[in-house]
């Protein structure tokens, strides 16, 4: 039973004393006087709802709120909704809220504060849990960045986004009439076609144009949970439990295109999609049933089994009959939900999946679950008929258990696995049941397998320096759409691992006359003034006047200023440079004329040039790259500007190896995050590479060049420079449509240690 408290009933049980009061208000940086007017009310509603850490963020956040200079209305927004949004979507929303305005403050876009904290409430209302509010943050924070780069072009970043505050005044009527997946539509509608015309964009994000209000009414289709979130739990309540009602949290499928989330539920709830449209002329309310009633089946009637044992395969076919045993037995119970059931459970073609071209697994066990639920089946497979009736003498007597149907899909999978079942290419079509959940519930991990235990040693053994580094996501051009595709590639960077620095030793010994003739070049593009660089903490020399500055301070007692030395540099020669590699697969092929692989020939001609580069003493850094799938893009530091040409950097030289494909465009991305830092003249990032953009999940050859190509056009905003050394005596056919007249062609592979170096002095001088 839930009991209402009033204002004034809670004032009273949760009153502040003076001192508590006054201890939180030290807390609070804010010299406001019109917050001292609400501040004691807004703290009786935090300590109501919070926990003592919970009222520490909420209080830090407040004071991040202040120190953004945007006045009162921003404060005292956050100040009277934190409180109960913590409460509803978890106390990490008050960090989440004050970083997003903190980040907010940093842009151009700073005027759109106020209304941005007035979303949260009823954002956090409607989308009823804290990953769709965050969700929601990002879109706004996107669509005022890419609404300001795309009006005013990247480089003017002093203005703000025209349609911005618009938008969020019109945001609780959207957030009403649209899931967020809706909503997400209708920014991009409004983006991808007034990206040139300021006052359109206006008009279209404050739903003054016809264009906005056609747009707003087709993304208004669907059945929104929030708006049946009530008459879902009263559902639930009369015909599953007689006291506990699970949590509905509801999450949408707006950002992840290729994994889309099935509904689930654990110890936290029940995990359903935001928005349901009609299916199969079955409506979005009575879909939003139908899967509630499958997991309220499960958490009835099924029990967890011990996965360990089980291969992939198997859990696949226990999960089918495990379902199906839910299903039935929903039906004897509830026999209204027969018509849904049948609606919704799709019917595949018997003949529609080929074996001998595609993996049938899917296909036979849907057929299977169909002929299990609908004895009116025209299947004629003797193995599908035969496992219907079996199931359905285990369901007579009405005592079946979760371990009889584990037992049947074990006999399927055994009696009828084909070798194709491994192909990658798998039958989706009319396989899948909307309705079920992804059964997480139904398995119990006692401890790794040896497979498992394999893989996350060969994965993280790369990983071990940088432990835990999160994936770096980059937008990737599509030139059908003409579009970028946002967060399309997951890149992950690591230090390489290093090897014997003794390797590249022998090889600088090999090209001992091409080093002497390289040295005359360096000396005459080496700069001959120096200059002096105090202040340093380690250097060449001591600073004496900062030095006997700092004695009297220590004499006195005060604290002496420990940067006492100072070094040389030489001045007039002021450029960062990134060889960036391509570490594919293909360079562990013979190079023409070589007894030499490509690789081998890049790691002379890379150690030459890193020697060369020391000499001059030019900001220098090394990467390698390689990737599979955009899901896998491996970036790996070899050496790093700050560090100079050692044991350490020779070791990881020495230690390069290539495998994998080549997606360049995620690369030079990521390379010019590093560039674009460099306080340098000239910026350059080299790429060497033997071939064309290519990666196993692209089959369109095209698209990764004009990724790339785009690549270097954002590269050229940026004030970087980016030239191709390319090893392919094919490149002439792409790589100009890459890199344009930026490029250079090697035909000659094992001329390539003397011809970078060289290069790279051209290039530079």
């Amino acid at each position: 039973m839930v009991i209402a408290v009033s204002k004034t009933q809670k004032a009273k049980t949760s009153r502040l004393s003076p001192e508590q009061l006054l201890a939180y208000r030290d807390q609070f940086k804010c010299n406001f006087k019109a917050v001292d007017n609400v501040f004691e009310d807004c703290m009786e509603e935090a300590v109501y709802r919070l926990s003592e850490q919970g009222i520490s963020d909420y209080l830090e956040g407040a004071s991040r709120v202040t120190m953004i200079g945007r006045g009162l209305e921003p404060i005292l927004t956050y100040l009277e909704e934190m409180p109960q949004v913590a409460h509803d979507l978890g106390e990490e929303t008050l960090n989440m809220v004050a970083e997003a305005v903190w980040a907010l403050s940093r842009t151009a876009n700073g005027k759109s504060i106020p209304a941005f904290v007035q979303t949260i409430g009823i954002a956090s209302r409607r989308l009823g849990c804290k990953e769709s509010l965050g969700q929601y943050i990002s879109l706004v924070m996107q669509m005022m960045a890419r609404t300001a780069s795309s009006v005013y072009g990247w480089k003017q970043t002093s203005y703000p986004s025209p349609g911005a505050i618009s938008m969020l005044e019109q945001m609780p009527y959207l957030l009403q009439q649209l899931s967020l997946i809706g909503l997400k539509n209708w920014i991009e509608y409004g983006i991808t076609n007034y990206h040139n015309h300021p006052e359109r964009q206006k008009d279209y994000f404050s739903l003054q144009s016809a264009d906005a209000r056609a747009v707003l009414q087709r993304e208004r289709h669907g059945t929104l949970f929030m708006d049946h979130e009530r008459q879902l739990n009263l559902y639930l309540q009369a015909l599953w439990f007689e006291e506990e009602i699970p949590l509905l949290v509801p999450y949408s499928e707006a950002f992840d295109q290729l994994r889309k989330p099935h509904p689930y539920y654990d110890q936290l709830g029940f995990r359903i999609p935001d928005v349901y449209g009609d299916l199969n002329g079955v409506s979005g309310i009575n879909r939003y049933r139908m899967v509630l009633a499958h997991m309220a089946g499960h958490r009835r009637w099924s029990h967890q089994l011990i996965a360990d044992n089980y291969s992939p395969f198997q859990r696949m076919a226990v999960e089918h009959f495990e379902d199906c045993r839910i299903d039935y037995l929903i039906m004897k119970n509830y026999p209204g939900l027969e018509s849904t059931i049948k609606a919704l459970h799709p019917q595949p073609d018997e003949w529609a999946c080929n074996p001998e071209e595609e993996s049938c697994i899917r296909h036979r066990l849907t057929m299977i679950s169909y002929a299990m639920l609908f004895p009116d089946h025209d299947y004629e497979n003797s193995d599908v008929i035969d496992f219907a009736q079996r199931f359905y003498a285990a369901m007579a007597d009405g005592q079946s258990t979760t371990n009889e149907m584990a037992s049947l899909g074990l006999s399927f999978v055994a009696r009828t696995r084909k070798q194709s079942d491994q192909y990658s290419s798998v039958h989706f079509k009319d396989t899948e049941v909307f309705y079920r959940d992804d059964n997480r519930h139904l398995w119990q991990f006692i401890e790794e397998g040896d497979e498992e235990e394999m893989w996350d040693k060969r994965v993280h053994k790369e990983e071990e320096e940088v432990q835990g580094l999160p994936p770096r996501h980059y937008p990737e051009w599509d030139y059908n759409s003409n579009n970028y595709r946002p967060d399309w590639v997951s890149l992950y960077e690591s230090l390489h691992p290093s090897g014997q620095a003794s390797k590249i030793d022998q090889l600088l010994s090999k090209h001992d006359a091409l080093a002497k003739r390289l040295k005359r070049l360096l000396e005459m593009l080496k700069p001959q003034q120096f200059v002096r660089v105090r202040y340093q903490e380690e250097g060449s020399e001591l600073d004496l006047d900062v030095a006997i500055r700092s004695l009297i301070d220590f004499k006195s007692g005060a604290q002496p200023d420990p940067r006492i030395n100072m070094s040389h540099q030489h001045d007039g020669r002021n450029i960062a440079v990134m060889l960036l590699l391509d570490l594919s697969a293909s360079l562990n092929e013979k190079a023409a004329g070589s007894n030499q692989t490509i690789l081998e020939l890049s790691q002379e001609a890379v150690a030459l040039t890193a020697w060369a580069v020391e000499q001059l003493g030019d900001e220098f850094a090394i990467a390698g790259f390689c990737s599979n799938s955009r899901h896998e893009v491996r970036y790996q530091h070899i050496k790093g500007f700050s560090e100079h040409w050692d044991d350490n950097v020779k070791g990881r030289l020495a230690a390069m190896e290539a495998g994998y494909s080549t997606r360049m465009g995620a690369a030079m991305r990521h390379a010019a995050h590093y560039l674009e830092a460099r306080k340098a003249d000239k910026k350059l990032l080299l790429v060497l590479t033997d071939g064309e953009p290519a990666d196993i999940d692209v089959t369109d050859d095209k698209l990764l060049i004009h990724d790339s190509h785009k690549a270097v056009q954002e590269l050229d905003q940026k004030g970087i420079y980016s030239h191709c050394i390319n090893l392919d005596p094919k490149a002439d056919e792409y790589v100009q449509d890459i890199f344009g007249q930026q490029y250079t062609v090697i035909d000659k592979l094992e001329r390539l240690p003397e011809k970078l170096p060289q290069l790279f002095m051209a290039l530079t001088k």
